[in-house]
């Protein structure tokens, strides 16, 4: 076998890992004989054969529909098909709202299918099927491509996605190909919120599914080597059912939860016609100088090399072991300042430390 290729087999370790989970946490897959279950059996069998995870999984589906389409009658917001109609025709449906520059937002989902797509990923995760979280930076949550909804979603971006994309960010949104789609979950005791961050995408797609919550909105800034990246752009608020669609080169964060679950459906378009082309190549390469200190609700602590000059980490956080916003050629008139400022801060810490007794 090629060695950049991979068996699809799960490992014998990782079934008998699985197998132990399926006994030890029961979820409803328990025979009454505090055995696996007929249900837990079919899994395991089938893992032990070769099968992924989202094939494992299609004998326990709550709702099959959902794995088929989402382009629905009863599953769709009614004005849906009416806004990509007048994409089509090179026009702004009153249903679409633009909430800033860049940023339109409109109602996709009825609250049914909200309630029908969580139940659904709900039932996933009470299986102990292998669970993937989305990204670097989120640690709940679930890629939802990998337990089955790749077709679902890639019927949805070809009908309703790419032709209003094509509308509002026709040099990126022409054409897609391929897309990474995940849920994404916050509350209090878990992920608060998330830094502040561009998408590995080409236009973004964000749905709010539920449920209630209290704080949970989403704050925009700048565009990606944009001399006003680290500037305020927009706070937007989420509705169970609407949906935000932005390009992922726009610098945007969640901003923290004070109370309930948010829980959001994510779809990263990807068009790589584009990503092949020469504009592509360029973005990279045409950062313009930033025109000041950036604003503090744009701040990123992952990404910016002089996050500490201006605020001090949020609990828990880890600064950034290779940030590197803004590059040197895009620096700001002050910034010899603030790093003298950053490197003033860690003697002082420094020194402080050296001269503690000891405990």
């Amino acid at each position: 076998m090629n060695q950049n290729q991979h068996s699809s087999r799960a490992p014998a370790s990782f079934v008998l890992l699985l197998a132990a989970s399926f006994v030890a946490m029961g979820l409803g897959f328990s025979s009454s004989s505090g055995g696996p279950g007929k249900a837990a059996t079919r899994v395991m069998a089938s893992l032990r054969h070769g099968s992924k995870a989202d094939e494992a999984y299609v004998s326990l589906r709550k709702t099959p529909e959902l794995f088929r389409s989402f382009v629905r009658e009863e599953w769709l917001a009614p004005e849906v098909m009416a806004l990509v109609e007048a994409a089509k025709r090179g026009e702004k449906h009153p249903a679409l709202k633009e909430e800033s520059e860049g940023i339109y937002s409109f109602d996709l989902f009825t609250r049914e299918f909200c309630e029908t797509f969580l139940a659904e990923v709900d039932n996933y995760v009470s299986t102990g099927l292998p669970v993937r979280r989305p990204n670097s930076m989120n640690n709940y949550g679930l890629i939802v491509n990998e337990i089955g909804m790749r077709p679902a979603l890639t019927d949805l971006q070809q009908q309703v996605l790419q032709p209003l994309s094509n509308l509002l960010f026709p040099e990126v949104g022409y054409s897609f190909d391929a897309h990474h789609s995940f849920m994404v979950q916050y509350r209090p005791s878990e992920d608060l919120g998330l830094d502040m961050h561009t998408d590995d995408s080409d236009v973004t797609l964000n749905v709010c599914l539920g449920e209630d919550f209290k704080g949970a909105g989403l704050t925009f800034c700048g565009r990606f080597a944009a001399k006003d990246h680290r500037q305020f752009s927009f706070q937007y608020q989420h509705v169970v059912g609407r949906a935000v669609v932005h390009l992922g080169t726009r610098r945007h964060g969640a901003d923290d939860i004070s109370e309930g679950t948010r829980r959001n459906l994510i779809v990263w378009n990807h068009n790589h016609h584009y990503r092949r082309s020469a504009a592509y190549t360029r973005r990279s390469y045409g950062y313009r100088k930033e025109e000041g200190p950036p604003d503090l609700r744009c701040l990123s602590y992952t990404h910016d090399r002089d996050y500490a000059a201006y605020k001090t980490l949020p609990q828990g956080a880890k600064p950034g072991k290779r940030a590197w916003c803004p590059p040197p050629q895009a620096c700001y008139d002050q910034m010899d300042d603030v790093f003298d400022k950053i490197a003033a801060g860690k003697k002082s810490e420094s020194a402080e430390s050296s001269s503690s007794p000891p405990q």
